[in-house]
């Protein structure tokens, strides 16, 4: 695999995060409340994925919204009664953890999706907020767990290399019609060039069995193509049809970078609560131990 070390890539400051989802697998509970905003443990799934990308050293966080979404905004502003009233009671462990998850000012932009058009559709919907600029797209349904925060590792690969990069993990043959799927020239690399992209292939015809997990950095070129709104699979606009269009047509490299940790889908109830149990898991000197007595006695 060729290696370009001599050359020094644009910065990834920005990161868009779609968040206009209705999330309808989650009502009545997503009703009022977006699906972003149900908790694992006690941070909201946008807050763990908004975390990941501070760790990476996003800079500039995009959020595409829509409709019934302003509690997001909401969120990461200040809470000025919330923060007196912490204050006045001496929680001041509470209101540092508050402050510290809180973006600086001009930190965040907002922009509407006003139609559901497909995750292609809503990438586009952050062309004049990304601008001439490479930039890194997280879906918060999907919480990567890890040391390492996932987006970190890529952004590595990606100033060795340049390009675009997807972040790719093995999934089980029969549930690769469920995601959008490459294939690579070295399976057993830290990152390998991608010679094939597809979107949720047929049963039985996969290239492979490694998936999507929904994180990416992509050249601002993308925007050229997503602006021309062609309809894919499902009758949406897709950003696979897009990143193959970048790729053959432009000749842009892209790279898939292997993620060995885990990866939890919120977009599904079974996901959503392995999450929270494996979150929880993870704060040994919190609640780990605490939740392992509590599961063996439920399971007897």
């Amino acid at each position: 695999m060729t290696q370009v070390h001599d050359k020094v890539h644009k910065k990834i400051r920005k990161a868009v995060f779609p968040v206009a989802g209705l999330g309808t697998r989650f009502l009545p509970a997503t009703k009022a409340v977006p699906k972003e905003m149900l908790t694992v443990v006690d941070r909201p799934v946008i807050q763990h994925v908004v975390d990941e990308a501070r760790a990476a050293g996003i800079e500039h966080f995009v959020f595409v919204t829509g409709r019934n979404k302003a509690v997001i905004e909401d969120h990461f502003d200040a809470a000025y009664e919330l923060e007196d009233t912490l204050a006045r009671r001496d929680k001041h462990e509470a209101l540092k953890s508050l402050k510290a998850d809180q973006p600086a000012a001009g930190m965040t932009s907002f922009t509407r999706q006003q139609e559901p058009l497909g995750l292609g559709h809503a990438v586009w919907c952050a062309r004049d907020i990304i601008g001439d600029e490479p930039f890194a797209l997280l879906l918060p349904d999907m919480l990567h767990l890890s040391d390492k925060p996932c987006l970190g590792s890529m952004i590595e690969a990606y100033n060795e290399v340049g390009g675009n990069h997807i972040n790719v993990a093995p999934v089980p043959e029969d549930q690769t019609h469920q995601y959008g799927i490459v294939g690579v020239d070295d399976v057993q690399a830290s990152y390998s060039p991608i010679n094939v992209m597809v979107e949720k292939p047929a049963p039985g015809t996969a290239p492979s069995n490694w998936h999507i997990t929904g994180r990416y950095i992509l050249q601002p070129e993308i925007f050229e193509f997503l602006g021309r709104q062609e309809a894919g699979v499902g009758g949406e606009i897709q950003l696979t049809d897009s990143m193959l269009k970048l790729r053959d047509q432009l000749g842009q490299g892209f790279f898939a970078d292997r993620y060995d940790g885990e990866i939890h889908d919120c977009g599904s109830k079974i996901g959503f609560l392995t999450a929270n149990m494996a979150y929880a898991l993870a704060r040994k000197d919190e609640l780990a131990d605490e939740l392992r007595d509590e599961m063996k006695r439920m399971l007897g």
